[in-house]
């Protein structure tokens, strides 16, 4: 975590300062910046590679529960935790990608389904409109406007 702090800040503060502020060695922040990439941060990457495709096949419609089952499809091994969770931390800064999910700005756009809430072929009266839209009044108490559509009755 302090190797990341340091790769993260490096650019608006020097390295050397960094290393120590936070009680750790240039050298060991150097060696840590060259070393490979472990096996599970290598499977993070696949993993990540997969949910961004899944989620440009779904419409960005798959939260976490159904992405982990589209992957668990696909033959991976992953739990629904692993899917939102961030990457571990070494991975954070060697990769601008270095998240899952919400972290790599992969989330669900929700679309809400839409309800027809007026009914315009009935056979019902229809009152005259009696304002043609002018609602302006010489005097107060003039014009009055209230619908009470929103009211249920017996006829509907």
């Amino acid at each position: 975590m302090r190797f990341a702090f340091v790769e993260k800040h490096r650019n608006t503060i020097p390295t050397k300062r960094l290393c120590r502020i936070v009680d750790v060695t240039p050298r060991g922040y150097r060696a840590w910046c060259k070393r490979p990439a472990s096996q599970r941060q290598r499977k993070d990457l696949v993993f990540l590679a997969h949910i961004r495709e899944q989620h440009r096949l779904s419409l960005q419609s798959y939260g976490r529960p159904r992405m982990t089952e589209e992957l668990k499809e696909l033959g991976l091994d992953v739990g629904h935790r692993r899917v939102g969770r961030p990457l571990s931390a070494d991975l954070l800064c060697k990769s601008p990608a270095g998240q899952r999910m919400r972290q790599n700005g992969i989330s669900v756009i929700r679309t809400q389904k839409y309800k027809v809430t007026t009914d315009s072929n009935h056979s019902f009266n229809i009152a005259p409109n009696l304002l043609k839209r002018n609602f302006s009044a010489d005097r107060p108490n003039r014009k009055w406007v209230v619908d009470i559509s929103y009211v249920w009755t017996r006829e509907g």
